[in-house]
């Protein structure tokens, strides 16, 4: 068995840090294990296989676990300290297995979002990225420039890859977009109680937002039905 490395979580550690290695009456050390659906009591004995109290015999040599410097190396000659610690409750909230393929792994798949993001923030039309952004920032997003809603797409895509391109394949973050600039722009309205849209030049009614939907959700479901689609037509060649 290879050494393995733990480390403590966050960025400020003190030099030393000793972890709890057994159980007591103040300070429970338990492990649910699903196999036998109970508790476990866990403690590191130098001179047991196994970290499991029920699992021991005779007589147990207490060992201490301290970190250094935000860092713990379990050489590979003390497999039973490496159980220990990977059923310790603490494990991945204060302290973590080092994986550097693992880590490597993870850091590739970030970058690859975040190149395929930004590369299809550049692709997208500002209309298309203003429907994206009016879903992060809001109704701001209508006082901004082209540049400006390029720019904080760019950023957007940067700093939240996958919520950029989550929204840029949902349709109905166009059509709800749609919906809200028609609004602005005079074409349709909206109730002030948030249940009806009908078109702003005669009061016709287009459509009743059902019960505790959102309205422009609402809408934008409906605007792919049949009759919202000849609706949506006539908004987006009105909104040219």
């Amino acid at each position: 068995m290879e050494n393995t490395i733990y480390m403590l979580m966050g960025q400020n550690s003190p030099p030393v840090v000793t972890i709890q290695s057994r159980h007591t009456r103040r300070k429970p050390l338990m492990w649910f294990d699903k196999k036998v659906g109970h508790q476990r009591e866990l403690r590191y004995a130098t001179n047991q296989k196994s970290p499991f109290v029920d699992e021991q015999t005779g007589y147990a040599t207490l060992g201490h676990i301290q970190f250094k410097n935000g860092t713990l190396t379990v050489p590979g000659s003390k497999p039973n300290l490496h159980a220990f610690l990977q059923h310790h409750p603490k494990l991945d909230k204060l302290f973590y297995e080092y994986k550097p393929i693992q880590i490597a792994a993870d850091q590739t798949d970030a970058i690859e979002m975040e190149f395929k993001a930004l590369s299809l923030a550049k692709q997208l039309e500002v209309d298309e990225l203003e429907a994206i952004m009016r879903v992060e920032i809001g109704s701001k997003v209508r006082k901004m420039s082209s540049k400006e809603v390029k720019r904080d797409a760019l950023m957007f895509a940067k700093r939240k890859p996958a919520s950029f391109i989550a929204l840029a394949a949902d349709e109905n973050v166009q059509l709800r977009n749609i919906g809200i600039k028609a609004v602005e722009a005079d074409i349709i309205k909206l109730s002030p109680d948030n249940r009806k849209f009908t078109w702003a030049s005669n009061g016709r009614k287009l459509f009743t937002v059902p019960f505790e939907e959102h309205p422009y959700s609402a809408l934008a479901a409906w605007l792919k039905t049949d009759e919202g689609l000849e609706v949506l037509k006539a908004l987006e060649k009105k909104l040219k």
